[in-house]
């Protein structure tokens, strides 16, 4: 009887928070009611900054693909830089040298971004001050300039006893500290995500912290941290900055053959090309930035996937 009584209590104690979710949703998708000429001047500022990035970026690609449309063939993936017969040049050493740098830096980066992550969000104590500023510290890194870890890349190389700092360990190093970052926030946030209710239940099973880390949490945050890492691979793809301060070549001849070989990368020769006269090398460019843009796309799509297929609700 009593609960008869209490339930017009609860729900209109329930109306205001179900009032204020039902206006949050409004105001996230856009379908906010209030008309206030201020309201709607803002959402029309909205509107046209969004308009008018998705125009210039839409022109910017289309321009590009128009103008290296002359270079779409077998050639620019087969053939190397060519100063004899320019329009033949392609970009085979630069592609292989991209695939040698990705599966390096995947190498480096991977295994140590998704274990300090898991450090700091199972095991460190969040009250000790050095756990504090290395968090503090991991926000600032993935801000600064990406030019910078070319500096901390050269300096590592120094120290381990490098001569020839222009090879692929030496880039995948660059790369691997810019992306680290990025795999270390977002494999944290992936892990906080699962729920409490798993680690207790294997906890409660008699499994130690370790054993529910390694079985429970990290298979129930695997397309988090997958998405994370591949879109951190997507970033470290485009980037010739960091590879600049390395002294890696802007055009070879021959195809890397392992971690200690000269190299150069896709970035570069698009670099490269770019800040020659000739037309054709124009087109060239062009067509390799197309192709750049593929593979970001394509990495992009693939975290897409991979978070689609393997997400849970909890």
């Amino acid at each position: 009887m009593s609960s008869l009584i209490d339930q017009p209590a609860d729900r209109s104690a329930d109306r205001p928070a179900a009032r204020a979710a039902r206006e949050t949703v409004q105001l996230t998708a856009g379908r906010s009611r209030d008309r206030t000429p201020t309201a709607l001047l803002f959402l029309t500022g909205l509107w046209a900054s969004l308009a008018i990035a998705v125009v210039v970026l839409v022109a910017l690609i289309l321009d590009t693909a128009i103008t290296g449309a002359p270079r779409f063939d077998a050639d620019l993936l087969t053939r190397y830089d060519s100063t004899l017969t320019p329009e033949r040049t392609g970009f085979r050493a630069g592609i292989l040298g991209t695939v040698w740098l990705m599966i390096s830096t995947a190498l480096l980066a991977v295994p140590l971004g998704i274990a300090a992550a898991v450090y700091l969000e199972e095991f460190a104590d969040s009250e000790r001050w050095y756990n504090r500023l290395v968090e503090v510290n991991l926000q600032n890194l993935a801000a600064v300039p990406s030019i910078v870890y070319g500096l901390l890349a050269v300096g590592v190389m120094s120290i381990l006893g490098f001569e020839r700092k222009g090879i692929v360990l030496g880039g995948a190093i660059a790369l691997a500290l810019l992306i680290l970052p990025v795999i270390i926030i977002t494999t944290r946030e992936a892990v906080r995500a699962v729920p409490e209710e798993i680690r207790f239940g294997s906890l409660a099973l008699g499994a130690t912290v370790w054993q529910t880390t390694w079985r429970q949490v990290l298979p129930s945050a695997i397309p988090g941290i997958a998405t994370g890492t591949i879109l951190g691979l997507s970033r470290a793809i485009g980037e010739a900055a960091p590879l600049l301060m390395l002294g890696i070549p802007l055009a070879v001849r021959f195809d890397p053959d392992g971690v200690l070989s000269e190299m150069t990368a896709l970035p570069m020769q698009i670099f490269f090309m770019t800040s020659q006269s000739q037309v054709t090398y124009q087109h060239a460019a062009a067509a390799a930035i197309v192709v750049l843009l593929v593979l970001v796309l394509a990495l992009n799509g693939l975290a897409i996937f991979i978070r689609n297929k393997f997400q849970k609700s909890w």
